[in-house]
């Protein structure tokens, strides 16, 4: 399983310097909704890591989608507070590890 990351040169460079590969820099909030939609097919990948500003500014239909996905798993991450990560982990195991 790869992990992807998703989102500006800024926001990827640091995961490239760790080694990670699968890079994707869309130019546009359009483009971002492709590329997901279509690592949401493979199944190569099995975490997909993306800036929580960028995924907050998605479409509903694909958050939601992105957010009930058990692999690959969508993690969104940056400064801003972001529950994602908190979701996913009560979605897989039922409990919330934060309590």
């Amino acid at each position: 399983m790869e992990i992807a990351i998703v989102g500006t040169p800024e926001f990827t460079l640091g995961f490239q310097l760790a080694g990670i590969m699968r890079l994707h820099n869309p130019e546009s909030i359009e483009e971002t909704g492709n590329v997901l939609r279509t690592m949401l097919e493979e199944n190569e990948v099995g975490i997909i890591v993306i800036d929580a500003a960028e995924l907050t500014s998605l479409p509903g239909k694909l958050r939601q989608r992105l957010s009930d996905s058990i692999s690959p798993t969508v993690l969104g991450i940056g400064t801003e507070e972001d529950n994602t990560l908190r979701e996913s982990i009560k979605s897989a195991l039922g409990v919330d590890l934060w309590k």
